[in-house]
C-alpha cells in the first residue's frame, strides 16, 4: 500500500518533476510496471505483482520486458471459473509462476508478432503460443486476445490481454512435444491454437499422425490434379481455406468433456466440436477402437485441460453412406453395421460405396419370414457377410446399372434385373440414387441374401442346368410350372437369349452363343435363382 500511494503522490506532482527534470537536463523514465499501475483497468494486475515483488523487477529500466497484462476482468472471469475471488487468486500458491508466464525478456512489438510463434516467457514452466489472425491481423497469446497493443515504456512494451494465461500442459502441449509436427502445423494455419490452448475448457482431441496429414495431402492432391500434394500445398488457402481446415480440425476434438479409451464403448456417436457431423466410434470384440475410419493407435496421454488419443488417419466430417443411414431413419441397418462392426469400413472417407439400403420394414418382414426378431437377425453369426452383399465398390448411379451380375463387398455377386422398375435380386428399389460424399445409396424393399449366408429364404432350391459347361445345349429343370423364361446375360449384363418355359425342363440351344462365361437365371413367385453358365468351342 505504501508503494502505491507513492505511486500516487509521485503522478500528482507529475508538473512539478516535468519542470525539475528539464530544468536538471534529465528525462523522466517510465517502466512497464508504470504503465500497469498508471492504468485503471490493470489494478488486480497492479497489486499481484506488488504481492509477489514483481513490481521491482518490472521497474528496472536497466532491462527490457514486454507484458502481457490481463486487465480486470480477464482476473474477475478467473476467479469465477475458479469459484474464488480476487483475494483468492492472490493466495495461489503459483502465483508468481503465472505472473512471470505473462512476462518475455525482451521488446516485442505487435507489428514483429508472426502467427504459430512459440515463445519462452520468464517463467519456465511452458511457453507462449501467438496467433495472428490472417483475416483481421488479431493478436492472441495463448487464449488471451491482445486489445490493446503497444503501451510504451522505457524499458518495454505492455499489451493488455481479456484473459489470464496459465501455464498448463495442454493438449496444444501434448502435440507439439510429443512431435505431432503436422497437426501442429495445422492447428496454426487453422488458427485454433486460442481455442485449443483455453486451460479451463476440458477437450478429448484425437490426433492424427504425421503420416496420417501426408495421406490427406496426398489423397486431396490426387483428386484436385491427380498429383499428390505435400503438407505445405495442403495448408494454403487455394487449396484448403482457413475455415475449412478449422472444421476438419474441430471435428477431431471432443469440447465437452475428457473421454479416456475405457469409456468409448461401440456404436457412440458423440458431438465434436465441428457442427459438420458427429463421430462414429467402433470398439470391436478383439479391443481394437476407431473413430470413424481411423484406428486409435495410442491412448490417454493426459494434459491438464483434457487428453489425446492417437489416430492412424485424418477424420473429415463427410456426409458418408453411414450418415445417409443415420439420418433417414434406417435404424435397424444402422444397428446392424454397429453390431457387425463395419462403421469403419463405411465411414472411409477416401473410398466410394454404392449401398443397396433395406429399410426398417425389409428387416422386419425377414425377421417375421425366419421366425425370429431383430434381435434374432442382429445375432446372426455371419451378419456382417450379410450387410457386405449390399455394398457395391464405387459410386454407381441407378442410370449405370445394367441387367446382369454386380460384384459385392461381400464376394458374391448381386444380380440387377431392369425388365420391370429396378430389382436387385427379389427386392425393388424402391428410392434411387440418394447421394453421399463417398458414394450413393438406393433404398430396396427387401433384404438381401448372399449364397453364403445360408439363409434360402428367396432361392430356388428346384432349379438345374446341365451340362455345365456346355458347347451346344443346356437343359433347364425346375420344379415351378408358372416361372415365365430363362434368361442369358452376358458378362456386362446384357441379355443376350430369352427362352420360354412351357415345362418343368426346357432343352436350350446356346450355338448362337459366342464361347464365354455367362450368367443364367430363373424368377418367379418371388423367388429367383441364378448361376454361372460356362459356353465351350465345338471340338
Amino acid at each position: 500500500m505504501k508503494r502505491i500511494v507513492q505511486k500516487m503522490n509521485f503522478r500528482k506532482l507529475g508538473l512539478t518533476a516535468l519542470l525539475l527534470s528539464s530544468t536538471l537536463g534529465l528525462s523522466a523514465q517510465t517502466s512497464v510496471f508504470d504503465v500497469i499501475a498508471g492504468s485503471p483497468d490493470h489494478t488486480s494486475l497492479e497489486a499481484a505483482l506488488i504481492q509477489e515483488g514483481l513490481d521491482v523487477t518490472l521497474d528496472d529500466n536497466s532491462g527490457t520486458f514486454t507484458v502481457f497484462a490481463p486487465n480486470d476482468l480477464a482476473f474477475t472471469n478467473l476467479a469465477t471459473a475458479l469459484g474464488t475471488d480476487i483475494t483468492g487468486l492472490l493466495n495461489l500458491p503459483n502465483l508468481t509462476d503465472i505472473l512471470t508466464y505473462h512476462v518475455l525478456g525482451s521488446i516485442v512489438p505487435s507489428s514483429v508478432v508472426t502467427n504459430g510463434e512459440i515463445v519462452q516467457p520468464l517463467s519456465l514452466t511452458n511457453t507462449l503460443k501467438l496467433t495472428v489472425t490472417d483475416e483481421l491481423g488479431t493478436v492472441f497469446v495463448n487464449q488471451g486476445q491482445v486489445i490493446a497493443p503497444d503501451l510504451p515504456a522505457d524499458n518495454g512494451v505492455v499489451h493488455s490481454l481479456d484473459a489470464v494465461v496459465l501455464p498448463y500442459e495442454t493438449v496444444v502441449d501434448i502435440a507439439i512435444d510429443n512431435g505431432f509436427n503436422s497437426l501442429a502445423a495445422a492447428v496454426i494455419y487453422a488458427e485454433l491454437m486460442p481455442v485449443l490452448t483455453d486451460p479451463l475448457a476440458t477437450y478429448t482431441v484425437f490426433a492424427p499422425t504425421d503420416q496420417a496429414f501426408e495421406n490427406l495431402a496426398a489423397w486431396v492432391g490426387v483428386q484436385e490434379n491427380g498429383v499428390a500434394y505435400d503438407l505445405s500445398e495442403l495448408l494454403t488457402p487455394e487449396v484448403t481455406p482457413i475455415e475449412l481446415m478449422a472444421d476438419v480440425l474441430a471435428y477431431h476434438v471432443i469440447g465437452t468433456s475428457s473421454v479416456l479409451a475405457a469409456d468409448l464403448l461401440n456404436g457412440d456417436i458423440v458431438t465434436p466440436l465441428s457442427l459438420s457431423n458427429n463421430l462414429k466410434i467402433t470398439v470391436k470384440a478383439t479391443g481394437d477402437a476407431f473413430v470413424n475410419q481411423a484406428q486409435i493407435t495410442g491412448t490417454d496421454i493426459v494434459a491438464e485441460n483434457g487428453v489425446v488419443h492417437i489416430l492412424d488417419e485424418v477424420v473429415v466430417p463427410f456426409e458418408t453412406v453411414v450418415d445417409v443411414a443415420i439420418d433417414n431413419g434406417f435404424t435397424t441397418l444402422t444397428t446392424a453395421v454397429i453390431t457387425a462392426e463395419l462403421l469403419p469400413a463405411l465411414t472411409d472417407p477416401y473410398n466410394l460405396f454404392t449401398v443397396f439400403a433395406p429399410t426398417n420394414d425389409a428387416f422386419d418382414a425377414l425377421a417375421t419370414e425366419l421366425g425370429t426378431d431383430l434381435t434374432g437377425i442382429l445375432a446372426l453369426p455371419n451378419l456382417a457377410d450379410v450387410l457386405l452383399y449390399h455394398v457395391v465398390s464405387g459410386d454407381v448411379e441407378s442410370g449405370d446399372l445394367v441387367n446382369g451380375p454386380v460384384p459385392t463387398l461381400n464376394g458374391s455377386d448381386i444380380i440387377v434385373d431392369l425388365s420391370n422398375g429396378v430389382m436387385i435380386n427379389d427386392a425393388m428399389v424402391s428410392l434411387p440414387d440418394v447421394e453421399a460424399e463417398n458414394g450413393m445409396v438406393h433404398v430396396i424393399d427387401g433384404v438381401l441374401l448372399p449364397p453364403t449366408a445360408g439363409i434360402n429364404k428367396n432361392e430356388l432350391n428346384g432349379f438345374d442346368i446341365f451340362p455345365n459347361p456346355t458347347a451346344d445345349f443346356i437343359n433347364v429343370k425346375v420344379e415351378y410350372f408358372d416361372l415365365k423364361d430363362v434368361s442369358i446375360l452376358n458378362n456386362v449384363g446384357q441379355v443376350v437369349k430369352i427362352t420360354p418355359l412351357t415345362s418343368n425342363e426346357t432343352r436350350i440351344n446356346v450355338l448362337d452363343l459366342a464361347p464365354g462365361n455367362y450368367t443364367i437365371g430363373v424368377q418367379g413367385q418371388g423367388k429367383s435363382k441364378y448361376e454361372r453358365l460356362v459356353i465351350t468351342s465345338l471340338k
